[in-house]
């Protein structure tokens, strides 16, 4: 309903103009190294809206009106250069600056490439739970930012404890946040690094060119063939991080006689193993854009980007199997023929291409439309152990086999699992397991494929994928209108519609020949013995599936959203002004291809639709006490849609939906305090943010659950939170003194507090069970968010040597990273026996101390990192290395409550095992690593 109501009022605000005499500014740039001309530098006069880009041969014209007139700050910006402001006074009508020489910042260079590559980290874990480097850890101006771009995201740090779902960013306007759960996919653009150079960032709520944006910031990495400055660029890279060595190549034509630019950019990143054990990295990247100027207003520009990529995951660990095998082990894989097989593997495969039309009908008018196109899929792998044999008498259907969990750590298969009874511990078994781990702890993938070929073909082990199948049409129109020297507006309309298909499949049988689809954890209720519940398919009823087969799921999402965005700002002597507003609508819709044998009734064809309306205001105020003093403040007020992961309770198996979802509900402010001098630039700021109304589903398996009129307790679950509230609020500070020519001192500070603001309603879902399991609330008012320190500190000093080479080195503080709780057990159930009766041994002091959230120590990390410029005739050659946590300092970098142990009773029970079988998980900072790159400019 929204959507159509949306279409229907769809429109472009008009403006006036004003003429009045013009006084020109021009000028030419070029490298201090080189002296080759710059294209593309961005020149602009602080506080007006009067801009302009220098050409090819790096020459720029400048036209301001008479209103500009008087002593102001002209700001010279281009990414890769050190930021230039030069006091200008315009009492004249015409001034030349001649050449300005622009110095190469070394900075940029390490903090662009080791950003990009500390997010591909973050898919080591498993089912990204650690999805927390942000997309507004870009490259910037400021100094907190740059410093938690390169320092502090080591440590999973999460600027204002905010997660990549509350961040945007959008290539050439177009937003790249997945609608499936808001956060953008990094990897589909990894390992372009030259060609993501430039970028325009709004930190926060701050006013934005090209969309509302989002909550955490708003990058938009503009990547026109135009945008390039002509010539290459070749490096070679090698690391011990998340792969071991890396090969790029890109080159621009610049402007060519009839109007075309080009640009290409390969790359290449590999490891067999990388820092963690068994996680092989495999991955090329290709980008191409061509744009041809028809004439002097307008222009057509094309962008495609492909970025195939193949990553083996790694597991969280007990402290029990920390002891056993190390921080960088991993059980998720095994040799297999000599060779390094890892059982889970991320692969995406989603092309981007982006046609875009040009038109500037003036200097002071820009309005950019186009249409993307991204489409393929991600596949997750894991082996499937479920497979069996069917037998079928006289219409009575008996399933045998499945096969043991193959995971050498599962807990069956630990010692602590042998030493479980104080009375009765087996010594011997544990002694064998604990050999067992310590001397192979891998996957044993011969003797999965024995299994099979003894299984007279049928596979009892399968490697499948989970696979999401993304068609996604974007349709996007930016208007920039400079009405004035003191008015400017933006506006924009977005349109998106996506198909998401969502199925498993079979990737490899490991030797079998068949797998039959049927589900064998799933039973038919007492006297039922058709083998119906199990079956993942009515249609299909006992159907063998093979290599390359969907199996198990298949279902398909549609959605659509269109957002109306408009944008004022004013910009004075002493003030700055912007209000921004947006109105967005957003539909999902579930069409199950699948009917599932235990939602038969809900599970196949169209389910209901469902539709979320957000509108959003914000503002902020810039007072410019003087050229070197300002004060920002800026408020928002908005909502937003939650992914269609956090919609729909279990997609897989059915249509149900979260009970009356509905949108968040966000109110952020912050307030901010700058200081600019040629010595000194420091900013703090103080934040705050709510976020109402949420929904989050998660998955896992529980045993001791109340309420289920049997004394079997255990069923894996979708937990369900709803109407759920979070608070972060702190304070960031940053600052850098370049005492002397030479030697630059800086310091950062990010204080924050982030929790639970209230606590909200619990439901439980289940395969297992007819009706949802309803345990009220659960009290998680007060707790603290999980995902990375909440404090953070640095103070580090840089040098720079006139002979172009520079040496920096940092000491990094980190405190208050908490674990993520388990929700279910702050619920009554924890306190209740099976029958829902209270348990009668429960003591609420020992309840609290079990319930009290862990804490992670505090830790100290060194950082240390220089390069050496060369310059060969026209070429510029360049080297640096970087190496992180020098000391090779032992922290956790987060973890999680496992959530097997629902009640008191249980848990206790485990606590009091010497080693317990459910204790917490956890991810471990790698120890010291490093990052070379050797690169060319020619």
């Amino acid at each position: 309903m929204y959507i159509k109501v949306l279409k229907l009022f769809a429109f472009m605000l008009l403006g006036m103009s004003v003429n009045s005499q013009q006084i020109t500014l021009e000028g030419k740039f070029a490298d201090a190294f080189t002296e080759v001309p710059l294209p593309q530098v961005k020149v602009s006069v602080e506080s007006v809206f009067n801009e302009t880009y220098s050409n090819s041969d790096g020459e720029f014209v400048l036209d301001l009106t008479e209103q500009a007139s008087g002593e102001l700050i002209l700001r010279i910006d281009k990414s890769g250069y050190m930021l230039k402001r030069i006091p200008i006074n315009f009492n004249v009508e015409s001034i030349n600056l001649e050449i300005i020489y622009l110095e190469p910042d070394p900075a940029f260079e390490l903090v662009n490439q080791n950003t990009i590559s500390l997010s591909d980290a973050e898919l080591l874990s498993d089912d990204t739970e650690f999805d927390n480097i942000s997309g507004i850890l870009q490259s910037s101006r400021d100094v907190f930012l740059n410093t938690a771009a390169f320092d502090f995201s080591q440590t999973f740090f999460r600027p204002r404890g905010l997660g990549s779902e509350y961040g945007k960013v959008l290539v050439n306007g177009f937003e790249m946040n997945k609608m499936y759960d808001g956060r953008p996919q990094w990897a589909n653009w990894g390992g372009l690094n030259d060609v993501q150079r430039n970028q325009v960032f709004s930190n926060g709520i701050s006013s934005n060119d090209f969309q509302f944006g989002g909550l955490g910031g708003t990058t938009n990495m503009i990547m026109r063939a135009s945008k390039y400055q002509k010539g290459g660029r070749v490096s070679i890279s090698g690391a011990n991080r998340s792969y071991t060595g890396r090969v790029m190549a890109t080159y621009a034509s610049g402007e060519r006689k009839n109007g075309w630019y080009y640009a290409l950019s390969l790359g290449r990143r590999f490891a067999e193993e990388a820092y963690i054990d068994g996680t092989t990295y495999s991955s090329n990247s290709f980008f191409i854009a061509a744009e041809k100027k028809l004439n002097e207003e307008h222009a057509i520009s094309f962008s495609g980007i492909y970025t195939p990529n193949i990553r083996g995951k790694s597991a969280a660990l007990t402290n029990e199997v920390l002891e056993l095998k190390g921080k960088t082990y991993n059980p998720y894989w095994g040799y297999h023929d000599g060779e390094i097989r890892n059982s889970r593997i991320r692969e995406t495969k989603e092309p981007i291409l982006m046609l875009h039309h040009h038109w500037n009908p003036s200097d002071n008018i820009k309005l950019a439309t186009g249409i993307s196109w991204q489409f393929g899929e991600i596949s997750n792998s894991r082996i499937d152990y479920g497979g069996t044999s069917l037998s079928d008498t006289d219409g009575q259907f008996s399933f045998s086999g499945g096969g043991a969990n193959p995971d050498p750590s599962y807990y069956q298969k630990l010692p602590s699992y042998f030493l479980r009874f104080p009375n009765s511990q087996n010594f011997e078994s544990a002694y064998r397991a604990q050999n067992e781990i310590i001397q192979n702890g891998q996957i044993d993938w011969a003797s999965l494929y024995s299994a099979n070929l003894n299984n007279a073909g049928n596979s009892i082990y399968a490697l499948s994928e989970d696979v999401n199948s993304d068609n996604s049409l974007q349709i996007n129109s930016n208007l920039d209108w400079v009405i004035n020297s003191h008015l400017r507006l933006n506006s924009n309309l977005r349109i998106q519609r996506l198909r998401s298909g969502n199925f498993g499949r079979i990737k490899d049988l490991l030797g079998g020949e068949r797998f039959l689809d049927i589900d064998v954890f799933v039973q038919d209720e007492p006297g039922n013995t058709t083998g119906l519940a199990a079956q993942s398919d009515l249609q299909n009823i006992n159907r063998e599936v093979f290599e390359g087969e969907r199996y198990k799921y298949d279902y398909t999402i549609d959605a659509e959203e269109i957002e109306l965005f408009n944008q004022l700002q004013w910009s004075l002597r002493k003030f700055e002004f912007f209000l921004a507003g947006n109105i967005e609508a957003v539909k999902y819709q579930r069409t199950g291809n699948f009917q599932n044998g235990v939602f038969p009734d809900n599970s196949l064809g169209k389910g209901e639709e469902v539709d979320f309306l957000n509108f959003g205001i914000k503002s902020g105020l810039t007072y410019k006490i003087s050229g070197r003093q300002n004060i920002e403040f800026n408020a928002g007020l908005f909502t937003k849609a939650p992914g269609f992961r956090n919609t729909f309770i279990n997609p897989r198996q059915n249509e149900f939906l979260v009970e009356n979802p509905d949108n968040e509900k966000i109110f952020s402010g912050d307030l901010s305090y700058r200081y600019r001098t040629s010595f000194l630039n420091a900013r703090i700021t103080g934040f705050y943010t709510e976020i109402r109304n949420i929904s989050e589903v998660s998955y896992y398996f529980a045993e001791g659950l109340s309420g289920l009129e049997q004394e079997n307790t255990a069923a894996f679950v979708q937990e369900v939170l709803t109407g759920l509230n979070k608070k972060y609020y702190g304070l960031e500070f940053g600052a850098e003194s370049q005492i002397n020519s030479t030697i630059k001192l800086k310091a950062a500070l990010a204080f924050g507090e982030y929790i639970y603001a209230n606590n909200p309603e619990l439901s439980l879902y289940s395969a297992t069970f007819d009706q949802n399991l309803n345990y009220g609330n659960t009290n998680l008012k007060n707790y603290h968010l999980s995902g990375g320190p909440q404090t953070a500190g640095q103070i580090g000093f840089e040098y720079r040597d006139p002979d172009f080479w520079w040496f920096a080195m940092s000491l990094n503080y980190f405190a208050n990273g908490f674990v993520d709780i388990n929700p279910l057990t702050r619920t009554v159930n924890f306190q209740q026996d099976y029958d829902g009766l209270a348990l009668l041994d429960y003591d609420p002091e020992i309840a609290n101390q079990m319930l009290k959230q862990e804490k992670f120590d505090d830790y100290y990390l060194t950082n240390l990192v220089g390069g050496k410029s060369w310059r060969i005739k026209d070429k510029y050659l360049g080297t640096f290395i970087s190496i992180n946590n020098l000391f090779g300092v032992f922290y956790k970098s987060g973890g999680y409550e496992q959530a097997r142990n629902s009640n008191y009773r249980s848990l206790k029970e485990d606590r009091d095992l010497d080693l317990p079988l459910f204790s917490n998980k956890y991810w471990y900072g790698q120890g010291t690593t490093f990052f070379a790159n050797v690169y060319l400019k020619f």
